[in-house]
């Protein structure tokens, strides 16, 4: 039985057994194999969705002993002109990626009880994040890094265990708000690294720049299909959460465009610039 076929065989025909190593994996070459064995095992119907048993809290998923996680305030800035900052760069992008995996696998373990379609979608998703992570290194490894090489932030991670409790937060605030993050920063980066003439680099961002449409606006139609369900309003209740939990991590300007393709309505548009905006006053006013 060849590694792949073991790898099925230890789901034991369910899709939260499969979930739960995809994000125990403790490596990246675990991670992406059993991914990939999973989100394979998933499409032909071999997993299925039922389960009496309820999901684990949330805790830290696997992770190599490297990078280091360290406060944000605590990562050098590099600019893109030596080959070095591009390493760091990409090695950001990479670990945002990394940890993508794990946030698409916790949603599918995590929440249960939800239509098919939800499952699918976050399967899929992290199969999609798994092979942006891979994109991402093989670069690195280009330019004589690995994963691992430079220091690292959680932030990610740590909104998934603030949101751990309810769904609805999480489809509001992971996608919605720290994932499409990437929607606004990436053209930028992309159009100063063909300045730069590192195509190679800019190829891949382009193609994680077009999927991530799709994993945000899945986070849009799962958060208004949560809204649905409890009988509350998407507008008010994004508000709530945008103030309950992220002020901290919500900047602008926003990629209008992208997010709007991704799901937001105008009134979220104007919702995320007024955040924005007041946060931006309220520091002009203290500092």
């Amino acid at each position: 039985m060849d590694a792949g076929a073991r790898d099925v065989a230890a789901f034991g025909g369910c899709l939260f057994t499969a979930a739960c190593a995809c994000l125990d994996a403790d490596t990246p070459d675990a991670k992406l194999a059993l991914t990939a064995a999973a989100a394979q095992a998933f499409a032909r119907g071999e997993l299925s969705v039922d389960s009496a048993v309820e999901p684990e809290p949330i805790r830290m998923p696997g992770r190599p002993p490297t990078p280091k996680l360290v406060h944000p305030r605590e990562l050098p800035r590099r600019g893109f002109g030596s080959v070095a900052g591009r390493a760091a760069f990409i090695h950001a992008v990479a670990h945002i990626e990394f940890n993508a995996i794990d946030l698409a696998w916790d949603a599918a373990y995590r929440f249960r009880g939800l239509p098919a379609d939800f499952y699918a979608d976050w399967v899929s998703i992290a199969a999609d994040e798994a092979r942006h992570f891979a994109l991402l290194r093989a670069r690195l490894q280009e330019l004589g890094h690995d994963y691992g090489d430079f220091d690292a932030h959680n932030g990610l991670w740590e909104m998934a265990e603030k949101t751990a409790h309810d769904g609805l937060s999480r489809m509001a605030l992971v996608p919605r708000v720290l994932e499409a993050r990437g929607l606004d920063v990436t053209p930028g980066m992309i159009a100063k690294l063909r300045a730069l003439g590192d195509d190679a680099t800019a190829d891949i961002l382009e193609v994680i720049l077009r999927e991530e449409v799709g994993h945000v606006a899945a986070g849009s139609r799962w958060f208004r299909w949560y809204c649905e369900r409890a009988g509350v309003a998407p507008g008010p209740t994004f508000r709530r959460l945008l103030s309950q939990y992220a002020r901290a991590v919500l900047y602008g300007p926003f990629n209008l465009k992208a997010r709007s393709a991704a799901g937001f309505d105008a009134e979220e548009l104007r919702l995320l610039s007024e955040f924005a905006d007041g946060d931006r006053a309220v520091a002009i006013g203290t500092g």
